[in-house]
C-alpha cells in the first residue's frame, strides 16, 4: 500500500515524486494558511512543495482562494433550488466559452451541473477541482493557473471536450467516458465505456442532463 514520502507543514516540503500522491499533497498543503502552493523538481528527482517560496527554481502549482474556508468538499449542495440559482450565476460564462469554442453550450451545462453542481468551489476526494472538476495534471495540459477560477476552470474543462471530441469522432458516450475515467481507459477497453460503476453511471447522467437542456426555451 502506498504511503506518502513527506508531510505538509507550513514553508517547504520535499518528496519523492509519486504522481497519485502529489495531487493528494497539494490539496493537504493549500489549507496552511489558504496560500498558494509551489512546486519544483530537483536533479535528484526529488519534487519541493512550498507556500513561502525563497528558491527561484519554484513555479506555482495550486492557487487557493485567500479564505480556505472558502473551499468546499464533495461535488454539490443537494437541492434544485441551489443548482438552479447557480446555473443563473454562471450562464453567461459558460455560454459565451461554449461559443467561443464551438461547443454545444447545453452539452457543457450538462457536464458542469453532473460534475460540480455549479459549485466553482467544489473539490471531489479524488481532488478534482471548480466547476468542470479538473485534475491539476488535466488543467495544466491547458494553461491553468488558477483552478478556482471559474473563467480557467470552464475554459480548459471546454478545451478538454473539444479536444475528446475530436478523439472519439464526436461519440458522446466515450467522450463523457473519457472524461470522466480518463482516455486511455476507453483505449484500454477497446474504445468502449470502460465497466466502472462510477463511469457507467456518469454517462446516462450527463446524456440526460443534455437532453433536458436542449428542451430549455
Amino acid at each position: 500500500m502506498a504511503t506518502l514520502a513527506c508531510l505538509p507543514r507550513a514553508g517547504p516540503v520535499r518528496c519523492r515524486q509519486r504522481p497519485a500522491l502529489l495531487t493528494v499533497l497539494l490539496l493537504l498543503l493549500a489549507p496552511v494558511a489558504g496560500a498558494n502552493i509551489y512546486a519544483f523538481t530537483d536533479a535528484d528527482g526529488t519534487t519541493h512543495f512550498s507556500n513561502v517560496p525563497q528558491d527561484k527554481r519554484y513555479r506555482l502549482a495550486l492557487s487557493t482562494p485567500r479564505d480556505s474556508a472558502e473551499v468546499t468538499t464533495g461535488k454539490r449542495a443537494p437541492g434544485v433550488q441551489y443548482r438552479a440559482s447557480q446555473r443563473a450565476r454562471w450562464s453567461q460564462l459558460i455560454d459565451s466559452t461554449a461559443q467561443n469554442l464551438n461547443l454545444d453550450a447545453a452539452l457543457l451545462h450538462a457536464v458542469i451541473a453532473t460534475e460540480s453542481g455549479y459549485n466553482w468551489r467544489a473539490v471531489s476526494p479524488k481532488g478534482a477541482i471548480g466547476l468542470m472538476q479538473l485534475m491539476p495534471a488535466t488543467a495544466g495540459r491547458y494553461g491553468v493557473t488558477n483552478l478556482y477560477d471559474p473563467q480557467q476552470n470552464v475554459r480548459a474543462g471546454a478545451q478538454h471536450l473539444r479536444e475528446l471530441m475530436g478523439r472519439f469522432d464526436n461519440d458522446l458516450r466515450l467522450v463523457l467516458a473519457a472524461y470522466n475515467a480518463g482516455e486511455q481507459a476507453v483505449a484500454r477497453y477497446g474504445n468502449r465505456v470502460p465497466p466502472y460503476q462510477e463511469t457507467m453511471q456518469y454517462v446516462p447522467r450527463v446524456l440526460g442532463n443534455y437532453a433536458r437542456n436542449q428542451q430549455r426555451p
